[in-house]
């Protein structure tokens, strides 16, 4: 039996999704879940219990868990994150979708190397139904990204940190986390916009490799309602920026760097 075929047999990876009020996304998320060419494990944690959820993850036989502490995203990202007892975990977002061959890709390349920290992948956006692929913010994030297309850069602590220096190019829902190499607690509470960014540049410290697939392998919705339009519409993306800026540079770089990067973001806005 090769390598492949035991992956396929075996209980490696989870999708932890996040379930918020009522998404009329959810449903189409946990179909694409269940669409991928490699089978992982599937739970649905929300801390707004409501009819809705229960009725899709029962629909589905997902295995549902209530979050009874204290809410929030931060707060549910880091419950999704405990529930897994698998080695690598994915926190997936309700509104998107996952491409059929995303834990193929990742397990194959979770698997080659020594010590992973978390592997992550190109996206697309989804805006009113349809799969953009090509915008200005992509583009900026993918030249952001290319120093990791190189294999050789990914165990480097001083590249990764040089990428994050200038911005947050990295997907937080294709991230995976090899769970055994990281911390028991990944985001910090107390930021509400910049969480994951926060979360890299704090695992960018560690001993390990971030390992970056090129291919789109994750489809993000872009809709009013989502908690990336709501946090643009106040000013606490600016401060959480300005925060993280200030951990790479000068405090008068930092400022500069907000400023060009809150103009860059308003194309998440609708």
């Amino acid at each position: 039996m090769n390598n492949e075929q035991i992956d396929k047999k075996s209980k490696k990876h989870t999708f932890v999704i996040c379930a918020y009020k009522e998404s009329q996304y959810l449903e189409e998320c946990i179909s694409s879940l269940l669409k991928q060419t490699i089978k992982s494990e599937i739970l649905v944690v929300t801390s707004t219990p409501n009819a809705y959820i229960n009725g899709i993850a029962g629909k589905y036989k997902i295995p549902l868990l209530v979050n009874k502490g204290q809410g929030g995203i931060v707060q549910d990202w880091n419950f999704a994150y405990k529930q897994a007892d698998t080695p690598y975990v994915t926190i997936a977002h309700q509104d998107d979708v996952y491409f059929p061959d995303y834990t193929e890709q990742m397990l194959r390349q979770m698997r080659k190397e020594k010590r992973p920290l978390i592997w992550f992948s190109d996206y697309a956006e989804i805006r009113n139904g349809q799969i953009v692929k090509n915008n200005k913010l992509l583009h900026i994030k993918r030249m952001m990204l290319l120093p990791l297309r190189i294999k050789g850069f990914w165990k480097s602590r001083f590249i990764r940190r040089r990428v994050l220096s200038f911005g947050c190019p990295i997907c937080c829902p294709s991230v995976a986390f090899a769970k055994a190499n990281l911390p028991e607690t990944v985001f910090q509470v107390g930021f509400r916009s910049a969480e994951d960014w926060q979360a890299w540049e704090s695992l960018s410290r560690l001993k390990g490799s971030f390992i970056y697939n090129k291919t789109t392998l994750v489809g993000h919705r872009i809709h009013e309602d989502s908690e990336t339009s709501h946090i643009l519409q106040d000013n606490q993306r600016k401060q959480e920026d300005y925060t993280m800026f200030c951990k790479f540079w000068p405090k008068w770089i930092a400022r500069l760097l907000t400023r060009a990067y809150s103009e860059s973001e308003k194309s998440n806005e609708l």
